[in-house]
């Protein structure tokens, strides 16, 4: 009952969105300037979205952090979010960062900033990427390489035994034993690092009470406590099937509908949980996840008992059946999931997304090829072992008419030699002449033996040319064969094992569709994005470097404000004689463009800027730090449309 909950929950929790959420707007709008303090922060996604404990940051012109009130969702929305501000903020420039988790469990972050009465320097600087613990990320992606890896294990060992029936399953049972035992550690391992994963922070706190409580309360959580409430029911039919040389009919159908669940824990916290034709789309992950375990673990299990005795014809046959329709039902729920992920051609090389794709459907590829091979492999041994096995028989029964030709021989010479002994018998009564041995002599002249006396007197038993009952040895052709199946295999194995992990990378990347998505919204969502670039300089002498923090709003084609702060090595503001900034376009042979910059006490800017066409500037900045002191660094910027 409280796993059927669980499920329903898990099913119920994803609505149509798109999957990873991308920000549709903010009020305040990034980069306003405003003429009194907000009393709100309101963030819109393109999805609905979860919230944190720490999910908005507040950093005032000093980098000092400002304190906040009750955050929660907008007005009953799951897609907009927002936050309460203190009374007075002051005057300034202000940095929002902001962290939440899309539908698809995904934590996206962010930054932006706004002024209240008028622009001003400011020492936070404003994030270009999200911000992820190196040491909790890297730990959670391996968790997540496990669990895939000891799935595939688990659901295709225990197919393969179901389907292919093997004549000797104990072999078998370590495969089992090492998926069972590292689905179970991984889905543990997964859990207490779900929430530091979500806020960004280290695994020491993976313990914290406040952040298990709020995994419990989320999709991801829930489907992890789902995953370990199937695998007991898992473990509790497996050990009951053990004893019993087949699994029975109810064994099967209930070993089926754990294996669909089990994939329905990664359908209902992935990418499939959120977008465009969800029903659909988490019935094609479940049963692409269940093609990839059916596969890749038939072929370990294949590959753990082929070195060990000879695999019967029809086991081999069997799985060759079954790997095939795992194959089609891959490339059909493979081709509908890169339509959805990716949402164009031009998003195969234009994002990271289509990137690792190509890269995915190269692995597949060799796959195929190697799976081809193997297939290659068991028609030739089946067509080896049926000519072996008509041979056999033929021999059979050749040697099985010759002892019958034999016997039916011996049985006339016998008869023969009766009729003759009788009638010497009846001459000698008659005659009165001592009895010769001419029935002897009327055979060949040679005493009859007693063959009985000689079967059981001399201890020789008759020869039989029918083969033994034992399982007959492997002839060179098959050994050949056998061998190559073995390495064929393998491979399958190694490349299969590379797919699995380039899903795992798919499953937490940014799809080509959320990525246009997201783009489009930012555009026509009235969402400015600044360009920022960190310029470090250094003449050589002590006190003479730091970086130049230079801002471009909106940094697209046509007019931008320029702002420019210089820091020194201690990460303070430092002022400077002279600033320069002018832009070069080496591909249009355009520039140098100067900016005309002023000095505005603490920091540099220039109203207007106009950079006419889109393309790769080269920004060049001049920092003067004495009367003699000077010097120049070129840095690309991207301008777009």
């Amino acid at each position: 009952m409280l796993l059927g909950t669980v499920l329903v929950l898990l099913l119920l929790g994803g609505g149509p969105a798109s999957a990873h959420a991308a920000l549709r707007s903010t009020d305040p709008t990034d980069g306003s300037v405003v003429r009194t303090s907000p009393r709100s922060i309101t963030l819109t996604f393109t999805e609905s979205v979860g919230l944190l404990d720490d999910s908005f940051r507040l950093l005032d012109p000093e980098n000092q952090r400002v304190k906040l009130g009750k955050s929660g969702h907008a007005a009953g929305r799951s897609d907009t979010v927002r936050v309460t501000l203190p009374k007075k903020l002051g005057q300034g420039t202000f940095t929002v960062a902001w962290r939440v988790v899309s539908a698809d469990s995904h934590p996206v972050s962010g930054a932006f900033t706004f002024s209240v009465g008028k622009a001003s320097p400011t020492m936070a600087v404003l994030p270009s990427t999200a911000t992820e613990d190196p040491a909790t990320d890297g730990l959670y992606k391996i968790g997540r390489y496990l669990a895939y890896i000891a799935a595939a294990l688990l659901v295709g060992t225990s197919a393969f035994v179901a389907v292919c029936r093997p004549p000797d399953t104990r072999p078998l049972r370590r495969p089992l034993l090492i998926g069972g035992w590292t689905l179970a550690g991984s889905t543990v391992f997964l859990f207490f690092l779900r929430a530091p994963y979500e806020a960004g922070t280290g695994p020491a706190d993976a313990l914290d009470p406040s952040g298990l409580t709020r995994t419990l309360d989320g999709r991801p959580g829930l489907a992890l406590v789902a995953r370990l409430l199937l695998l007991a029911a898992a473990v509790a039919l497996l050990l009951r099937q053990r004893r019993r040389p087949e699994p029975s009919r109810a064994a099967l159908v209930v070993g089926a509908v754990l294996a669909v669940g089990l994939a329905l824990t990664w359908a209902a916290a992935e990418h499939a949980s959120a977008g465009i034709q969800v029903p659909l789309a988490m019935t094609s992950s479940v049963l692409h996840l269940l093609a990839m375990a059916v596969w890749l673990g038939g072929l370990v299990a294949l590959l753990t008992l082929l070195p060990r005795a000879s695999v019967p014809s029809r086991v081999v046959t069997r799985f060759s059946r079954l790997a095939g329709i795992a194959v089609t039902v891959l490339v059909v729920t493979g081709v509908y999931q890169s339509w959805r992920g990716l949402g164009s051609v031009s998003a195969l090389t234009g994002t990271t997304y289509g990137r690792v794709l190509l890269a995915k459907l190269a692995a597949v590829a060799v796959l195929l090829a190697a799976g081809a091979w193997s297939r290659a492999t068991v028609t030739r041994q089946t067509n080896v072992t049926r000519q072996r096995k008509k041979e056999q028989t033929e021999q059979t029964e050749k040697a099985e008419t010759e002892e019958t030709e034999k016997a039916e021989t011996e049985e006339t010479v016998t008869e023969k030699k009766a009729t003759v002994e009788t009638k010497v018998l009846e001459k000698a009564t008659v005659g009165g002449t001592p009895a010769r041995d001419e029935a002897s002599e009327a055979v060949g002249g040679t005493p009859a033996r007693d063959e009985t006396s000689t079967a059981v007197g001399e201890g020789t038993p008759p020869r039989s040319n029918r083969p033994s009952s034992g399982e007959p040895r492997l002839t060179p052709a098959e050994s050949a064969h056998s061998r190559a199946l073995r390495r064929s295999v393998l491979l399958e194995v190694a490349v299969s094992v590379v797919v699995l992990v380039l899903t795992t990378i798919l499953t937490g990347t940014l799809p080509g569709r959320a990525a246009a998505e997201a783009a489009t919204t930012q555009q026509s969502g009235g969402l400015p994005v600044a360009s920022v670039t960190i310029v470090p300089f250094d003449l050589g002498k002590p006190g003479l470097r730091g970086k130049v923090q230079v801002t471009l709003d909106p940094g697209t084609v046509g007019d931008n404000t320029l702002q420019a702060v210089v820091y020194g090595p201690d990460g303070g503001f430092v002022t400077v004689p002279e600033l320069r900034i002018s832009f070069t376009l080496p591909s249009q042979d355009i520039g140098p463009l100067n900016a005309e910059l002023v000095d505005r006490g603490g920091y540099w800017a220039a109203d207007k800027v106009s950079l006419p066409i889109e393309g790769t500037w080269e920004m060049k900045t001049t920092i003067r730090a004495t009367d003699i002191d000077q010097v120049s660094v070129t840095k690309e910027v991207r301008i777009e449309r």
